[in-house]
């Protein structure tokens, strides 16, 4: 897979900020080599990261860095067909919920707990990378050690309208300045991370792979789990008090919270503190 020069550049510039040493591992599954970046004590309980669409898993390392990598063994994956450094394989792809959730396994299945593939893990991922976490473990619960979902999307409700005509000029025809734009919009006007928004920047020259879509997981397994939600309290992709409401209705043991002050696709970098002070903690 042919990945621009600028794009890697950026991609290390970003994944440097993560606490050192940190471990790049080309996973093979039978939907192609996954990219799963790693940190922390090898010993350590794992904890396995899902980025949003197109945020690739270098995104992690601000939680990392905040204490996340003291307390596990901290993996993030570069979601396949998105941005990053995942290799589809060649009449394999990726189209239908069920291949995210196979796909996701044969990642896990590698990893496991301590570097084996006996046991649960935990398991969290932000927007699009929380929907595929939440689909996963719906399908397999007893895989799961517990479930960290960061402002998900298309979870427990829809996104708003206004948000997808905003964002569909960068959708259909992505360039830097609208992946600038919108973020910038998104964000009300805070200050993004420059290294994280020049590789947002970057993805737009990434080949557009159409991402898989699909209705809401099944939240009846997920009652038997811990599942811990944060939700970002800007958020313009959807209402953070109706999506508690919902969340409320299906999932009445899930332990929710919102974060005031913070945007969506900036939630893992601008409240990496308080997202670390929270995984894991009952």
């Amino acid at each position: 897979m042919f990945v621009p020069a600028s794009f890697r550049t950026a991609y290390d510039e970003a994944l440097g900020r993560w606490p050192g040493p940190v471990d790049l591992t080309d996973l093979p599954t039978p939907y192609g080599d996954t990219r799963v970046n790693s940190c922390g004590p090898a010993t350590a309980p794992p904890l396995v990261l899902l980025p949003g669409g197109g945020a690739t898993s270098t995104v992690w390392g601000a939680c990392a860095a905040a204490g996340l990598a003291r307390r596990y063994r901290v993996h993030g994956v570069d979601l396949m067909g998105d941005p990053g450094f995942s290799v589809p394989q060649p009449g394999s792809p990726v189209r239908s919920v069920h291949d995210l959730t196979s796909w996701l396994d044969a990642v896990l299945g590698r990893i496991g707990p301590r570097g084996g593939s006996e046991g649960p893990v935990l398991l969290g991922g932000h927007s699009y990378g929380a929907w595929i976490a939440a689909h996963y473990a719906a399908r397999y619960p007893e895989r799961i050690a517990g479930l960290v979902l960061l402002d998900p999307t298309r979870v427990f409700a829809g996104f708003h309208p206004g948000y997808v005509l905003r964002a569909l000029p960068m959708l259909v025809r992505p360039t830097p300045r609208r992946i600038r734009s919108f973020l910038a919009w998104e964000a009300g006007g805070a200050a993004l991370d420059a290294a994280w928004l020049r590789l947002q920047e970057e993805s737009a020259a990434f080949p557009t792979v159409r991402p898989v879509t699909g209705p809401p997981p099944d939240p009846a397994p997920l009652r038997q789990l811990p599942v811990h939600v944060l939700l970002a309290g800007r958020a313009r992709c959807h209402n953070p008090g109706r999506i508690g409401q919902a969340i409320a209705e299906v999932l009445p043991e899930a332990r929710t919270e919102v974060l005031t002050g913070v945007s969506h696709h900036a939630f893992p970098l601008a409240a990496a503190d308080a997202i670390a002070r929270r995984i894991g903690v009952a």
